[in-house]
């Protein structure tokens, strides 16, 4: 009997050892990537401030805002991603402002591709009158209604979730980690967050295709340059292929709710890790990457800067 109990005592063990191990792993493993991506997204902020050219045009001054929401979403992601690998449990207010900070961030992106969609639409459709009308002074009252919109839209939610009853718990001290799923949401809340979720990804890729077209009508115009068309239209479909990404995000908390349905515990850790990498991770990278590479006047200046602090790196 007594050699029964020792050895079920070391099969909880090394599971519970196993497990650790694995979280421990997997945990490095989306740390590393998340640090180079980060550092590359803080490279590419740095370099469209450091030129007049880039702190003076438009579709730069609407990709700096897109890089920096993206790059504060991806360091708020990956805190709270710490806080839960660590088991740190919070308080409920201290969640519920985290969460709060993560969604205002996440719908600053779709709102954001919308503008630039449609000053490459102005662009190619009115190139006479871009410079009238896609100026310095319009950019920036757009980047601050894309703020104002959504920060009016966090204030909607925190009224609505006040009616969440704390005072009934023994404490506020939560019994999970962070996440929005474990919060105490009141229905009400709840449904309109989805509803304002679908509206705006509706609304942003209504308004994004149809930029598309209209870029596409005008291309067939003989007054139109076809070059100048044709780079707004590969443009526009980056737009596109960001909106779905930024999207993909909205969906990684139903996914993991049917993962941890289907199978063990220690699988559900490991293929929400790897959720995590794909969906909420790479698609906050890749408009370093697509705007850095594609761009003819970012590319020099961003191949520079990263070849600068690659030799200044103390690890070489």
């Amino acid at each position: 009997m007594l050699y029964a109990n020792q050895s079920q005592t070391n099969i909880t063990v090394g599971l519970q050892y196993q497990e650790l191990l694995g979280t421990v792993m997997f945990a490095i493993l989306t740390s590393v990537p998340c640090c180079v991506f980060l550092s590359i997204n803080g490279t590419m902020l740095f370099t469209l401030r450091s030129k007049p050219v880039f702190r003076e045009t438009s579709r730069y001054i609407l990709l700096y805002n897109l890089l920096f929401a993206d790059t504060v979403h991806l360091v708020q992601s990956q805190l709270m991603y710490i806080l839960a690998v660590c088991r740190l449990r919070l308080i409920y207010p201290v969640c519920g402002f985290l969460i709060m900070l993560t969604n205002l961030t996440n719908e600053i992106s779709p709102l954001t591709l919308v503008v630039m969609s449609l000053e490459r639409y102005v662009a190619v459709c009115y190139p006479l009158r871009h410079a009238t009308i896609i100026t310095i002074r319009n950019t920036g009252l757009a980047i601050m209604m894309v703020w104002g919109f959504n920060s009016l839209n966090i204030i909607t939610r925190v009224l609505l979730g006040s009616n969440v009853p704390f005072e009934n718990s023994e404490n506020l001290q939560m019994e999970d980690f962070c996440g929005k799923d474990s919060m105490l949401i009141d229905p009400i809340s709840d449904h309109y967050d989805k509803v304002f979720t679908c509206f705006l990804f509706v609304s942003a890729g209504v308004a994004v295709i149809s930029s598309y077209i209209g870029v596409i009508i005008a291309a067939r115009s003989a007054s139109t340059d076809k070059a100048s068309a044709h780079k707004a239209r590969n443009t526009l479909l980056l737009h596109l292929v960001q909106l779905g990404l930024s999207l993909s995000s909205a969906l990684h908390n139903p996914l993991l709710v049917v993962v941890s349905k289907v199978v063990d515990r220690i699988m559900s850790v490991r293929i929400q890790i790897v959720l995590y990498v794909c969906i909420i991770i790479l698609p906050r990278c890749l408009s370093s990457f697509i705007y850095g590479i594609r761009d003819q006047t970012i590319r020099p200046v961003l191949v520079y800067h990263l070849c600068f602090q690659w030799r200044r790196s103390p690890l070489l």
